[in-house]
């Protein structure tokens, strides 16, 4: 077993290869929140990549709570569903899937441009000031309609010719919340024990499959833990695994990490982890012990001697790739034809240790919009610059947004 093989999933789609291009923010929605020409090159180059499975960036389920002013959002778009079907018919190639990843940010949602923040608890994200609002909680009524949003979401991107869904449960966003007793505080069916917090999750994924049938693809993205204290921690993580492998999910994404703790973006650093390049590994083989559900793992691969590894050791089934698909955008079709054995994609350091996190995403963000414009990618662009101009990017789009 390689990377290269095919690989069948348990609703029996098969994937043509054990590499998956992984989220990731592009901000290349219009202000309306639908697809841009942008978005839409953007896939079209991406289709081309080699990957046998495409996952998209964020695509928030309501256009009342979003993580950023630029996000696709499907439900309330409905009418725009040419534009949708445009982009997808330009993100598939032979063989390839290409799945939508739908989310809510909840109390992650930009104060300056969503009309609702709302959490399992009242709360607040505790960083930039002004940036987070406090999250009200959600009432019984109100979990029940953002359920039926992601079920919509899914029905809607299978209309559209979507392959696929991912649902987002990681990285701190709603169903990481529900997850999470920090920001879960409840004492109602949706909070206290474990089993209670995954509710929300689990509802999630069973109505979408009664919605999409049984032969379509449902993903889940999902931390291995928080890295918070008094978190959702890898033990919580394992029980919401076996509920997951009895609720009809064909392939579960491992990450980990919050807007506040970020270790999807640098792992947890151990030696053993840098060696072996996966952040989450370590987690991974723990969690192929109990259960049956194909394993897909992301973050910290960049040589096909450490994908082929994963792969033939039987603890990860699919290789997710993010950033290198930045770097060089066909980089999975360059390791499966023996093109290229590595790669390192380190963007330029901005000098400010406490800003590099999101000096990183800045850059990665900018480089994106530039292929999507059909622009080259700048490996060695100013940090500084990079920086500063993806702020003031921000802050003018979210005072359009706030405007319309």
């Amino acid at each position: 077993m390689n990377i290269k093989d095919e690989f069948k999933l348990p609703c029996g789609a098969t994937l043509s290869n054990r590499l998956a291009k992984s989220a990731m923010s592009e901000q290349l929605g219009n202000l309306k929140n639908i697809p841009t020409d942008g978005l839409i090159n953007l896939y079209r180059i991406w289709s081309t990549s080699g990957a046998g499975l495409v996952i998209t960036g964020n695509i928030m389920v309501s256009k009342d709570s979003l993580g950023e002013p630029r996000n696709v959002v499907i439900n309330g778009n409905e009418s725009q569903a040419d534009k949708f079907k445009e982009w997808v018919s330009h993100s598939i190639k032979a063989g390839q899937h290409i799945w939508p990843q739908l989310n809510h940010p909840g109390r992650q949602a930009l104060k300056a441009i969503s009309k609702k923040i709302v959490a399992p608890s009242v709360s607040k994200v505790s960083l930039v000031p002004g940036m987070f609002g406090e999250a009200k909680e959600l009432t019984e009524n109100e979990i029940k309609d953002i359920i039926q949003d992601f079920v919509t979401s899914a029905k809607s991107s299978k209309e559209f010719g979507f392959t696929g869904v991912q649902i987002h449960a990681a990285h701190g966003y709603l169903i990481s919340q529900f997850l999470s007793p920090l920001t879960n505080r409840r004492s109602d069916q949706w909070g206290g024990s474990i089993d209670n917090r995954a509710r929300f999750l689990i509802e999630i994924i069973k109505q979408t499959r009664s919605e999409v049938g049984p032969d379509f693809p449902i993903g889940v993205k999902i931390n291995s833990a928080d890295f918070q204290r008094g978190g959702f921690t890898e033990e919580d993580c394992i029980e919401v695994l076996k509920a997951l492998d009895d609720s009809g999910v064909d392939l579960i994404e491992l990450s980990g990490g919050t807007y506040e703790a970020p270790a999807m973006v640098s792992g947890n650093a151990k030696e053993s982890t840098i060696k072996r390049e996966a952040f989450f590994m370590e987690f991974a083989e723990k969690a192929k012990v109990v259960i049956k559900t194909p394993l897909m793992l992301t973050g910290g691969f960049r040589s096909i001697e450490g994908m082929n590894e994963a792969v033939e050791s039987e603890k990860v089934d699919i290789v997710g790739i993010a950033r290198p698909m930045v770097w060089d955008t066909h980089f999975p079709g360059k390791l499966l034809n023996g093109e290229l054995t590595t790669i390192d994609c380190t963007p330029p350091e901005l000098p400010i240790k406490q800003l590099k996190h999101m000096a990183e995403l800045a850059w990665f963000v900018l480089q994106i919009r530039n292929i999507g414009l059909g622009k080259k990618v700048d490996h060695n662009s100013n940090s500084v610059k990079d920086f500063f101009k993806y702020v003031a990017m921000s802050q003018r789009d979210a005072l359009i947004k706030k405007l319309l």
